[in-house]
């Protein structure tokens, strides 16, 4: 069964347009990647006293199961030389599985859709330029009327 799963990537250190990149070129490995949205330079949130990120997000089709796609971008960040040191903190590469389908899960493991989607304008903001209508099955709420009511 194929999927349709909404990736958000992230990059502040090195070459952080290369890193998106290469992790996108990577992350065709585990499926069809069918659209990848614009490059946005944004602020740190949270943790503040950091680079500025580069954030993307990309639609991949998989026949993955959800823990499946999260354990391989996992095993992307780190072959790409991730290192977490500080929560929140510089990466040279995120990778954060935002929607799975109309998938809801909780487990140690992994939470979908993803916890911080709802609140997080730069992941929404690409995500709504390529998935405006795709939908939060936990608030029933689309793409752009989360970013909608982030940036008021």
């Amino acid at each position: 069964m194929v999927t349709v799963a909404a990736v958000a990537l992230g990059s502040n250190l090195g070459d952080r347009v290369g890193n998106l990149l290469e992790a996108i070129r990577q992350v065709r490995g585990l499926g069809t990647v069918t659209a990848v949205s614009s490059f946005y330079d944004t602020e740190p949130v949270g943790y503040v006293d950091q680079p500025r990120f580069v954030n993307a997000a990309l639609l991949l089709e998989t026949t993955l199961t959800a823990q499946d796609l999260m354990t391989a971008l996992l095993a992307i960040e780190t072959a790409m030389g991730r290192v977490r040191v500080v929560d929140k903190g510089p990466r040279l590469i995120d990778l954060d599985l935002l929607l799975f389908g109309d998938a809801v899960i909780r487990s140690d493991a992994l939470t979908l859709p993803h916890p911080g989607l709802r609140e997080r304008q730069f992941v929404l903001e690409p995500l709504a330029e390529i998935a405006p209508g795709m939908v939060d099955p936990r608030s029933g709420l689309t793409v752009s009327r989360m970013l909608a009511l982030v940036t008021g």
